[in-house]
This record gives C-alpha cells, structure tokens and sequence, in this order.
C-alpha cells in the first residue's frame, strides 16, 4: 500500500479511537475454515454468510481472496496466524500485507488477530508456547506504527486443556503454563483483549465413556456437578467457569472470554449424527443469548460465542477421529444440514445460492465386474479423497460392499473434478447419470471456485463414457 493507502487508514482508525472497548449482550459468530477439497467462491461463502445474518467470523489465516469478499460488508472479522508462523514471522510486514492494506474505508473490518492457534496445547509438547508473547508484543508495536493499535486486538485461542480442576470453582492453569499466562492475561488486559477459548463438550464425551451424555448437553443433567454453593448441570458452565477461576487466581477474575470454537459434528463417530448436532448448537445459543450467565458470573453475558463450523472440511486432519471433517452447520456446498435458529433474525438456516457445482455425474463400481482386486482402489481413493462416512458411526457405514466401492470411487472422482481417468480404476469404476445416494448417504458432486457453474458450462473436451442409466451400460462420446 502505498503512502496515500496509509493515510487513509490512519484517518479510519483515528475515527474509531473513541469507540470504548467494552462487552455488550452475547453475539453468535462463526468460523469459516477452508481445508476442503471442494471449495465454494468466497463471495459465495460471504453471501451465505450475508443471508443468514452473521456478523463475525473467524478465519484460520489471513486468506486474501477471503478477506476481499468481506471487504465492504461490515461483518467483523477474526484472522490467524498459524502456530508455524510465530517463531519467524516479521510482525510489520504481516500487518502491511493482511492488515493495512485490507483495512480502511469500504474495506473488511478486522478487529481480532489471533496468534497462534491453541498454542498451549498439551500434546505439542510447548514447542509453540515460548514463541507467543513475544510475537504479540512485536506485533503490538507493529499495530501501533500502523495507527491500528486502538482497533485491532490480540488474541490467544486456547485450548480448555491449558487449565485444570476437580470442580469449577477450583480451577487454576497447568502448573507448567503459570508464568506464561500470567504474562498473556496481563498484556491482554493492558491492551484490552479478551481471554479466547476453545471449549468442546462432544470431546469430553468421545474421550471418556464414563462421561455422562446428558451433561455434554443443555437440557439438564442426572448428574449434576455440585460445587459449594453452585451445582452445574452442564459441561459448557463447568468449564468456562473453571476458566474464571484460573483467571481469578492470576487477579484477571474480571477478564472478558471469547469463545472462540465450540460446537458438534454430524458425522465420524457414534453420537456424532444430526439430531445431536441440532440438539446441542440450539441448546447452547439459547443459553448463551439468555444472558444469564453461569454460576460465577450470574448475570453477566458471555462474549462473542463463535460456532464451529461454518462448512465441513473435507481435508481435515482425520488424526483425532474422522468426525473433524463434519463439523459444519452446513455441507461443504453450503446446504443446511439440519434446522438451526442463530438467533440473529432467521427462524432458520438459508442455503447457499449460485453455488458452483461440477455436472451432475458421479463415478460408481461396474456392476458387471469382478471387483476381487478391487483393494488397492479402493486405498488409494480414500487415502488422497474424504471416505470417513463409510467408517463406524458414519452415515454411510451401513453401506453393502458394492456401494462402499461406489461410495469411494465416487469421492475420488469428485476431488479429481471429474477427470474422466479418475473413474478407471483399471476398468472398475464407470460413470452415472443417476444419483447413487442410499438413504442418509450422501454421493456428493463436486463444488469448484472457478468461474460459472460449471453445469451449464458446454464440456471442455470430447470424452467416452461408459454410463450406467436404468441398469443398462451405454458408451457416450460427450
């Protein structure tokens, strides 16, 4: 951005320096990530966004085709720094190039940057966590040269694993970490930051089968929590207010907390399905938007609440299990997977529109062929493309065998964009005109981000396809 680009920002900023920094009644945000194979147009994704009346999203990085379609919307926006990136980065080129030159009149409104991403997390041993206060200090001074200081805040996402305790009101942070956050809440709060945590009852009761089920949810408990005077009947209250313990030992017992992922997945494990899902996020934002509080701060309204996800992720990691590519309240295309009121204007969710769709064609195993060999396929497919429905607990893992080949086939295809040779399989697989879905399992079609929809796009090419219609196999030049 060059020097008049400047300018203008340091005269947008200069006019926000009266907006106090404070919390006013719980907000439902989202956070939109985008590991997927199929991904929509972000103006697409910003529509959907616009339809359903959300106002904040949080982003994994500083994506620039993402921030432009924010651009000019009004909607507050969250970016991130990846845990990588804080050993090395240079703080005054990341805000000149993903912050500067984004902010300004008609331009996206950035309020958070989060560094790092649960950094604190105990499985990556701290080799992030001596990295994050100093890049946030650099940055500060960074925000500052850029008159973005008194606009852009600095968070920290944590993990709930950075605290600890056997009931609420006892809850301090891990003894290694006491030092560092003391250090974290106390920039924070001179930079008035909220505390940023990621809470995720669906994981307490994946990860433990003594876990009671009722109490990952809102509805009441049979087991309820007591703690002195306060009984907790959920997981959410539990453990934010362990969180408002840990920070009251630090003298930060007032400190604003974000929440800045929590949700449910439909998919990839057993008590992962919609109904749950449905069950849970509603539960949970009609407990937020209550504004009643938990039982250490009776009253008093959370911060921004943000949902996760927006959309599934299909190229997720499936290292925790193969739920994290199906925590979307809506499919990778943009459809509402089950009826949700965000309680910001819409009784409930809205599809995306002018999604860009692949033709409506899908790759399935040949029914006249001996499929005997048909396992090295079948590795291949569902090594590079998403098959985490066809596993236990899925929506498709009731599956027969042929559909299962269909199922994988297909999903390869779809990632491949349809190239005509990913439906080989050395003569295995063929393509379909009719759609193979069996019940709740969804064939999908492929999305692209490039240009039209490319179904009333002419073909790019002459192909030969062997097509299945009605049982029959045709051979078609198209």
């Amino acid at each position: 951005m060059g020097r008049s680009g400047v300018g203008a920002v340091a005269l947008f900023t200069l006019s926000l320096l009266f907006v106090s920094y404070k919390m006013v009644d719980s907000a439902i945000g989202v956070n939109w990530g985008t590991l997927s194979f199929h991904k929509m147009r972000p103006s697409t994704v910003v529509d959907l966004l616009k339809a359903n009346k959300i106002t904040k999203v949080k982003l994994f990085d500083t994506n620039p085709d993402a921030l432009r379609a924010l651009m000019g919307t009004g909607t507050q926006v969250m970016v991130g720094i990846p845990n990588e990136m804080l050993s090395s980065f240079n703080s005054d080129l990341f805000v000149q190039q993903n912050l500067s030159r984004f902010i300004g009149k008609n331009g996206a409104d950035i309020r958070y940057v989060a560094v790092g991403n649960e950094p604190f997390l105990t499985s990556y041993g701290g080799q992030f966590q001596n990295y994050v206060v100093p890049a946030m200090v650099n940055l500060q001074q960074s925000l500052v040269k850029a008159n973005l200081a008194n606009y852009v805040k600095l968070v920290v996402p944590c993990n709930a694993d950075a605290y600890e305790a056997n009931v609420p009101s006892q809850g301090t942070f891990r003894p290694e970490l006491t030092q560092i956050m003391t250090q974290l809440v106390s920039f924070l709060n001179s930079n008035g930051s909220p505390f940023v945590v990621n809470i995720y009852p669906f994981l307490s009761l994946y990860g433990n089968s003594d876990f009671p089920q009722d109490y990952a949810f809102f509805e009441g408990s049979s087991h309820p929590v007591p703690d002195g005077p306060n009984t907790y009947y959920n997981a959410f209250d539990g453990n934010f207010d362990t969180l408002v313990a840990a920070l009251t030992k630090l003298g930060y017992g007032q400190m604003p907390i974000v929440i800045g992922e929590i949700g449910w997945p439909t998919d990839g494990a057993v008590g992962a399905n919609l109904t749950a899902a449905r069950v849970f996020n509603q539960g949970l934002i009609s407990h937020v938007l209550s504004n009643k509080g938990t039982p250490l701060r009776p009253g008093s309204p959370l911060a921004d609440v943000y949902l996760f996800g927006l959309l599934d992720e299909g190229a997720k990691s499936t290292l925790p299990g193969n739920f994290e590519r199906h925590w979307g309240i809506f499919s990778f295309d943009g459809q509402a997977k089950y009826r949700l009121n965000l309680g910001l204007g819409n009784r409930g969710l809205k599809n995306a529109k002018d999604v860009a769709y692949l033709p409506s064609r899908w790759c399935v195993a040949h029914p006249s062929r001996d499929m005997t060999l048909v396992g090295d396929h079948l590795r291949l497919a569902c090594s590079e493309a998403d098959c985490t429905t066809l596993n236990d607990g899925g929506s498709c893992s009731q599956l027969g065998e042929k559909d299962n080949i269909s199922y994988a086939f297909n999903s390869y295809y779809q990632m491949q964009m349809q190239n005509e040779k990913s439906c080989d399989f050395d003569g295995l697989g063929m393509v379909t005109f009719l759609d193979p879905s069996v019940g709740d399992c969804r064939f999908l079609v492929g999305v692209t981000d490039k240009g039209l929809s490319s179904s009333a796009e002419p073909m790019a090419r002459w192909s030969i396809y062997h097509i299945c219609i009605g049982g029959l196999i045709w051979t078609l030049t198209m």
